[in-house]
């Protein structure tokens, strides 16, 4: 059993402060996003009737689809940037900061939101994203300064594990705080048990983000010819610089491309799934909440059990079998009526959730020279919103156009099949072997 957990849970005070930002975080993009503010906003912020948007009536479901399109664009637009500039100052750290506490200020903001506050509850939700998307792209840049390539998978796996334990602990608290107001001394008027929930997840994002910035270093240095110049200068040249270096390596180009398009049903299906039970199957937010949390109990699972089998095989194999069950689960929407059905379907998908997830992290780890961290997994990050893009504005017009959120959902089977058929084609030794080659 002791050698089992030493399998699955690598050593080091740094690598626990940098996987516990995957548990302060989580609290966000799980309880926050994946369930609590997501029906809040399609339900009651926006309500039935919908909004009037350039002289159209959208629906609460498709307003939410277009809103998180366009705040991946912008995380997008500016994270590679950003990452090159953190690069060429070595601030990956101080950059993260930033990013992390601006986004958890945005967060507590939420609380402000009533219903019919919808450009209220837009803006502050698409901040917030911000910062959680722009931070998690320099947490991701101290990965490979952390560990070595033959462990990178356990270390990228425990991290999206512990961040699945974060997001379960936070939801359990936030379920009681809206079903058990009165244990916490709240009254129920103005929906301010569900608003309060979204002060309580800023305050444990911005909490349990403390031992990263006490225990982790930053290692990189500033190069020989470094000069004071302004951002946008080192911005802009950076990245040449970072396009040079991609063009040298294929087999990262070929996996991005392939990332960015399986991702892209990952991210629409965890963004909407919400939507999906509460007005297909006309789940409670209590049904929801309780599923998220089994979801993330078998995610847990599935990244730890990702990260040794990605280590002791391949990581490629990993991520084939993880976007198996995948491209099943989402093809079956169609066929779902039950409740009990969302249940098993839910837990299986939770299952391959962090495993691919945390597998794609890994292998892009070991695709990257080791001085550009930042910068490129900026690149990263860019590769995954853009796909957060297209994936919500899909379902969106979908949704928009057939009345139905089932059809909407199903409709992102496509990227999970043409994603896993070119990823198919990265050849993983070789893109190690091109990332050495660069430094």
């Amino acid at each position: 059993m002791r050698k089992v957990v030493r399998q699955l849970i690598p050593k080091g005070q740094e690598v626990w402060g940098w996987a516990l930002y995957d548990f302060a975080n989580s609290a966000y993009s799980t309880a926050l996003v994946g369930v609590i503010f997501q029906f809040y906003f399609t339900r009651f912020v926006v309500g039935p009737e919908g909004v009037d948007l350039l002289g159209r009536q959208i629906s609460g479901p498709s307003l939410w689809g277009y809103s998180v399109s366009f705040s991946m664009a912008l995380v997008a637009v500016t994270a590679p940037f950003l990452g090159a500039v953190a690069d060429y100052y070595a601030s990956k750290k101080r950059f993260l900061f930033y990013a992390c506490y601006g986004g958890v200020v945005c967060t507590a903001m939420l609380f402000l939101v009533k219903p019919g506050d919808v450009w209220l509850a837009v803006t502050f939700y698409v901040l917030s994203n911000l910062g959680l998307e722009w931070s998690i792209g320099f947490y991701n840049g101290f990965l490979p300064e952390l560990t070595s390539p033959k462990n990178v998978g356990r270390v990228s796996g425990f991290g999206w594990a512990l961040g699945y334990v974060g997001g379960v602990a936070c939801l359990v608290l936030c379920l009681a705080i809206i079903e058990r107001p009165n244990w916490f001394g709240l009254f129920t008027t103005d929906y301010l048990p569900v608003r309060t929930t979204f002060l309580f997840v800023a305050v444990w994002w911005g909490l349990f983000s403390i031992p990263i910035f006490c225990w982790l270093k930053e290692r990189t240095r500033r190069d020989e010819t470094y000069e004071r110049i302004s951002y946008l200068k080192v911005g802009f040249r950076r990245l040449e610089l970072t396009f040079r270096k991609v063009n040298q390596l294929k087999e990262l180009v070929k996996f991005l491309i392939a990332f960015l398009i399986y991702n892209d049903g990952i991210q629409t299906v965890i963004v909407m799934a919400t939507v999906f039970g509460a007005t297909e199957l006309g789940m409670s937010q209590g049904e929801l909440i309780r599923c998220f949390i089994a979801i993330h109990i078998a995610a847990f699972v599935g990244a730890l059990g990702f990260g040794v089998m990605a280590d002791r095989w391949t990581i490629k194999s990993s991520i084939h079998s993880g976007l198996f069950v995948w491209t099943t689960a989402v093809f079956y929407v169609l066929f779902i009526h039950e409740i009990w059905e969302f249940w098993v379907l839910a837990i299986a998908v939770g299952f391959v959730l962090g495993g691919v997830q945390a597998s794609s992290r890994a292998l892009f780890a070991r695709f990257t020279p080791s001085a550009s961290s930042a910068e490129f997994f900026g690149f990263f990050a860019t590769s995954g919103k853009f796909a957060s893009i297209l994936g919500p504005a899909l379902f969106a017009f979908i949704t928009d156009l057939t009345g139905m959120v089932r059809a909407g959902v199903a409709s992102v089977v496509v990227f999970f099949i043409v994603g896993w058929v070119l990823f198919y084609n990265v050849d993983e030794e070789k893109g190690i072997i091109e990332a050495r080659s660069i430094g």
